[in-house]
């Protein structure tokens, strides 16, 4: 019976399984983006984010740490020189999932797994603010939204466009004349 075991055991046994996964995060480590199974895929998020969440800190402790776990020292030096300053502001979620589609050879749903922060595509622009959004209102006023004021529109509210456009006009009438 399979009571309280949680985890993905795709279809190995813990040997199979083991290697598996250090090889699939070797990868992702060295080269940042892998493509493989959608099952896999969301192992190995499971597997190596802790490995990531060590590596922020750089002490002889959590490098031998990540060594039990990765075994190779290429890739350990990768992870703390390269991967852990860049993601040494996250709290967590350091892999992203994309589905990619179907194996045309047995239909197996497929997916790209990456590293957040390495991904200059979709990386979010920074916020002039700088804060987190919490709340609709400031906090401190309790006074009533008023309705909108309409404001009369002026001269000075004309902008370059239109102007350059009546100027255009104004000459065009004259050279007409």
């Amino acid at each position: 019976m399979r009571h309280g075991k949680k985890f993905n055991h795709l279809g190995r046994k813990k040997g199979h399984r083991d290697a598996l996964l250090l090889n699939l995060s070797n990868s992702l480590i060295t080269y940042k983006r892998i493509n493989t199974t959608l099952a896999k895929a969301k192992a190995l998020r499971i597997f190596v984010e802790p490995i990531i969440t060590r590596s922020k800190d750089n002490t002889t402790h959590s490098r031998r740490m990540v060594f039990a776990d990765l075994q190779n020292k290429a890739v350990i030096n990768e992870l703390f020189d390269v991967v852990a300053p860049k993601v040494a502001d996250r709290p967590g979620g350091y892999c992203r999932i994309i589905k990619t589609g179907f194996r045309k050879g047995d239909g197996a749903e497929t997916a790209m797994i990456e590293l957040v922060d390495f991904n200059d595509v979709l990386k979010p622009k920074t916020a002039a603010k700088g804060g987190t959004r919490r709340s609709r209102r400031k906090s401190g006023t309790n006074e009533v939204a008023s309705a909108p004021v309409a404001t009369p529109v002026t001269e000075s509210a004309i902008t370059e466009d239109t102007a350059s456009e009546a100027t255009e006009q104004e000459d065009a009438t004259k050279e007409e004349e």
